[in-house]
Formats: structure tokens, C-alpha cells, sequence
């Protein structure tokens, strides 16, 4: 397998420093975040979803592109997937990010999926989806460039097989899902195994993080609900601490014959950045 980093978890790391990093410390590939920060938070400290140092802009011209492309391929780092933050529908961001993915090197992009929040039926956000996606594969046919999405906590694809029957249909090629345990401790757990059968030719990139369960004394907004008043919230924590026991998951990727691309995703904050990259991947080797 080849192991990247996804590089929303190195917010306090510069483009530049961030491959530095990566390449000593033995990694295969970069997976840039790639948006457009918010220019009222670049005094802030930085962060995961806020002033994010290790982002491409969006907004990035050919020539900044191109430029980034010439220092990864000389560091010998791949770029495995673009992970761009793109509405479902939003075909502007889409032939955006494909375009920059070219540039990059990079097979493919993550496109959106709607989300549910109970305000639309199901059977409407998959039919927007579906039509979305039906673009996406056109675009991909144009530009050569792959759309994945992502199982993801909060919407329509929140487990392997909801994104099978999202993707279902679509030519492979074209088409596929970004398959991430990690969110599916919030919400969306199956077997690993099985899902990963499920997705079959689908499953395009894999992301590696951790979260865990734990009671909070939060009250549920609407009131009311006497016991039920203290719940279970979900959070990010190290990899070897969560839910995901990756033992398992690693032996049922090989065990559907999966070996290519595991990108670490680590939100947890347990340690300094540099210290999650060399323990990180130290430890899902030692499982392989």
C-alpha cells in the first residue's frame, strides 16, 4: 500500500513545509485540501477548518499549479486525490477542481453529497445527486480527471453501501467513493468487510482517522426527554484509542485485494504535527 496525508490535519505547516515533512518522514504522496481560506481569519492561530496553512487556493493560477506539481515530482511525493470542498451541484467548483487536479497530478478529485438534516426528503437530495454525479462522470470523460465521494457523517452517503447505491450504475472509472471509518463512527457503521464488498470496483481512496464515544451533558435542543437528556457525542481521538479497530480494517482491505492509497486524516490534537506523522504511520505499518 502507499501511504499520503490529507493535508487538512497539518494546518501550522506551509505547502512547502509540508512536503518537507512528508518526505522525512517517509510517506508516498500528498492530499492537498483545496479551497479558499477565509482571508478574516488568517491572523488566527491555525486549524483544521479555519486559517488552514497547508491549502491550496482554489483560486491557484496554472502557474502556482504548475509550480507545486514541479516540487512534489522532485521530492518524489505522488498526489493521489484533490480533496476539494465542492457543493453537490456546484459544477463551476467541479471543472475548478479537475482542472487544477490535472495540473497536479492528481487522478482524482472529492466532489459533494448532500446533506440530510430531516428539512428534505432522502428520495429528492438522491435524485439531485444522482443528476449531479451524471455531470460529473461527463466532465470526467472530458477532462480525465475521477469524481469520488466521500462516506461521510451527516449526509446521504453516510455508510459503504448508501454511497454504492449513490454511485451505482456510473462507469468505475469515472465515478467512485472515498471510504472513511473514521466518519462512520458518527454515523453509518457496518461491517468493514462488508461495505468494502459492497462498494466492489467503487472504492477508490481510503481515509485513516479515529473517533470515539463518550457522555456529554448536553441538553437535546427541543427539551424534554428526562434521561435521554445526557447524550453520546462522538469525537476525534488517536488512531490506536477510537472505535475503528484498524487491525480489522486493514486485514479486510487485503482481504478484498485492496493495495493502493491510505491517507491519513488525524484530527485528534493528541500530539504535535510532526509527532503524528512519524507515530501514525509507524503504527498502521506495524499492522501490515
Amino acid at each position: 500500500m502507499k501511504f499520503g496525508v490529507f493535508t487538512v490535519m497539518m494546518p501550522d505547516c506551509t505547502t512547502e513545509r509540508t512536503l518537507t515533512l512528508l518526505k522525512e518522514y517517509g510517506y508516498d504522496g500528498v492530499e492537498w485540501r483545496f479551497t479558499r481560506n477565509d482571508p478574516s481569519r488568517s491572523t488566527e492561530a491555525p486549524s483544521f477548518w479555519g486559517n488552514n496553512l497547508s491549502t491550496v487556493d482554489a483560486s491557484a493560477s496554472v502557474e502556482e499549479l504548475s509550480a507545486l506539481r514541479a516540487r512534489t515530482d522532485a521530492l518524489g511525493l505522488e498526489t493521489p486525490n484533490l480533496a476539494a470542498y465542492i457543493q453537490s451541484g456546484d459544477l463551476e467548483a467541479t471543472e475548478r477542481a479537475m482542472k487544477a487536479a490535472k495540473l497536479l497530478g492528481a487522478p482524482s478529485i472529492r466532489v459533494g453529497v448532500p446533506m440530510y438534516d430531516r428539512s428534505r426528503p432522502y428520495g429528492d437530495l438522491f435524485k439531485e445527486a444522482r443528476d449531479y454525479l451524471g455531470e460529473v462522470e461527463e466532465m470526467s470523460r472530458s477532462i480525465g480527471v475521477k469524481g469520488l465521494i466521500e462516506v461521510h457523517h451527516g449526509n446521504i452517503a453516510c455508510s459503504a453501501t448508501l454511497a454504492r447505491r449513490l454511485v451505482d450504475g456510473f462507469d468505475a472509472s469515472r465515478i467512485g467513493v472515498i471510504y472513511d471509518p473514521g466518519n462512520m463512527v458518527h454515523e453509518g457503521f457496518e461491517q468493514y468487510r462488508m461495505g468494502l464488498e459492497a462498494l466492489g470496483e467503487y472504492l477508490g481512496h481510503v481515509h485513516v482517522k479515529n473517533a470515539s464515544w463518550a457522555r456529554t451533558a448536553a441538553a437535546v435542543p427541543s427539551g424534554g426527554y428526562g434521561d435521554h437528556e445526557k447524550l453520546w457525542q462522538a469525537s476525534w481521538c488517536a488512531l490506536s484509542e477510537g472505535v475503528v479497530h484498524w487491525p480489522q480494517m486493514l486485514a479486510d482491505l487485503k482481504a478484498i485485494g485492496y493495495n493502493s492509497w491510505l491517507s491519513f486524516e488525524d484530527f485528534s490534537g493528541s500530539a504535535p504535527t510532526e509527532t503524528l506523522l512519524r507515530e501514525n504511520l509507524a503504527y498502521i505499518k506495524s499492522l501490515l
